[in-house]
């Protein structure tokens, strides 16, 4: 499970911050808001304002200052930040009042309140008649929704020491599970119980097809797995920034990791490596509120943050990347080998059923919740 998703299923709270992580070399502006003038004029030319939810703090500023900025250079309109801790609780309780406040928001399709508001139609449809070629062509199609589009995507993944394996590295869940051959302390989180469970099917000999969904039967076998190598995990950790700190200080051999995380630490020069064979992927959404004051302003917003050199301005400066593959071009051939959406990392990914996840059963519950009491059930023997 990502670290956005696992902050609201899991009984705890991830900080936003991970998503703050910067690289080593930041874009300058003038990178960001060149060859945008020309296309921001014809297409996207405006007056007046948008009003952009994002999450405060570094996030914020480096959205204003490599997104925002640049787009009111490009086309005339003005951005207005708002902030607040969860987008949907907001959404609802402005539509609740009859007021909508905000235009743009990024939201967590993971989270139920998501597809309430989606269900309830609280999104407008995206206006793709805006964007240019380089983005229309460079977003898949997955990633561009009715009423959404991808704003980022992170994932959790395998990460190890180099010192730890001198004579060969681990390559996939399986070798995780390897003590014999890969021996050293591990780690695993202890709230991110869908890919815990995930990982250890993979290990358990499970393809990426047939991981998804997590049936009573598949729960009972991952359990089982984990039943393994429960014995080596040596902290069950609980914050996003604990796995590479305990990989730096010896603690860890090997761990489970958001990759925004292991990312930032490679920058800055910490000997560990990141596994991408069984990652598992989570996406964010960008969405326009229904009712917002600057419609055609935002729809004007969304179109501008799709753009390669905008998108790629967005990846190298908070290390999760936006969907848009033409970005690739301008991003350091340094960079683009470790982020999940270079064409070699890709494959070897999986990304959630988020659907099956927010299903109800029988009993009211969803799958998620099903899934996350035997969870919990289990760490608790």
């Amino acid at each position: 499970m990502s670290e956005q998703m696992s902050r609201k299923l899991p009984c705890r709270r991830v900080s936003r911050r991970s998503v703050l992580q910067s690289s080593a070399a930041l874009l300058s502006v003038p990178f960001v808001a060149k060859a945008t003038a020309a296309f921001g004029q014809e297409k996207l030319a405006g007056t007046g304002e948008v009003v952009v939810y994002s999450y405060g703090g570094s996030y914020t500023e480096n959205l204003r200052k490599y997104v925002s900025d640049p787009f009111t250079k490009a086309t005339g309109i003005r951005v207005v930040d708002a902030t607040a801790d969860n987008a949907e609780p907001q959404i609802k309780a402005m539509r609740e009042a009859g007021r909508v406040d905000w235009d743009v928001a990024i939201v967590n399709p993971f989270f139920p309140a998501y597809l309430e508001l989606q269900q309830a139609g609280a999104f407008m449809p995206i206006d793709y008649s805006l964007w240019d070629d380089e983005a229309l062509k460079g977003v898949p199609e997955p990633a561009r929704l009715k009423d959404a589009v991808v704003a980022f995507q992170n994932a959790g993944l395998m990460v190890y020491a180099e010192r730890a394996f001198p004579k060969g590295a681990p390559k996939n869940w399986a070798d995780f599970w390897n003590i014999k051959d890969f021996p050293g302390p591990r780690g695993l989180s202890a709230n991110s119980f869908v890919a815990d469970l995930a990982f250890a099917l993979m290990a358990d000999g499970f393809t990426h097809k047939g991981l998804w969904r997590l049936t009573d039967d598949k729960v009972d076998r991952a359990l089982k797995k984990l039943d393994e190598i429960r014995p080596h995990i040596t902290k069950w950790w609980t914050a996003g920034g604990e796995p590479v700190q305990l990989l730096i200080s010896g603690e860890y051999a090997l761990t489970s990791v958001y990759d925004g995380r292991a990312l930032a630490a490679i920058q800055r020069g910490a000997p560990i490596r990141m596994v991408w064979e069984g990652a598992t992927l989570a996406d964010n959404y960008w969405i326009i509120v229904q009712g917002g004051p600057n419609s055609a302003n935002a729809q004007k917003f969304i179109a501008f943050v799709n753009r390669a050199e905008t998108a790629a301005a967005f990846t190298r400066q908070t290390n999760f990347p936006s969907p848009n593959l033409n970005q690739l071009k301008y991003l350091p051939a340094d960079l683009v080998q470790l982020i999940s959406i270079s064409p070699d990392n890709a494959a070897k990914t999986v990304r959630y059923d988020v659907p099956w996840f927010l299903e109800k059963r029988p009993d009211g519950k969803t799958n998620a919740e099903h899934v996350q009491e035997r969870w919990l059930a289990w760490r608790a023997q």
